[in-house]
């Protein structure tokens, strides 16, 4: 919840067109519900972003557009590990869904 409102008071401050979420979550649902959350509004009806659709633009950090933005040597350090033993298409997959169905920027 608190991370709901934080990325509320950053849409605020700084609009939702200089907003990119990056993600790193283990699993492609649980990616994308988060991903839901900040573009669409909270599906649980739980917490700040419940009915507020702020349209941010989602990545999870393993995505080949994300990943490029590093640099390789700390990639490998911070996330390569975790890179090996993820479903990588699947979370793509459900990344790249929920941008098209959700995102407005």
């Amino acid at each position: 919840m608190e991370n709901q409102k934080r990325v509320k008071d950053l849409e605020e401050k700084f609009g939702g067109e200089n907003i990119v979420v990056i993600l790193g979550s283990a699993e492609a649902g649980t990616s994308g519900l988060a991903a839901e959350t900040v573009s669409a509004g909270d599906p649980t009806f739980a917490g700040p972003l419940t009915g507020v659709a702020l349209g941010l633009k989602t990545y999870h950090v393993v995505e080949s557009e994300i990943k490029a933005e590093f640099d390789q040597a700390v990639y490998e350090e911070q996330v390569g590990m975790m890179e090996m033993v993820l479903e990588v298409e699947e979370i793509e997959e459900e990344m790249k869904s929920m941008r098209d169905q959700f995102c407005k920027y």
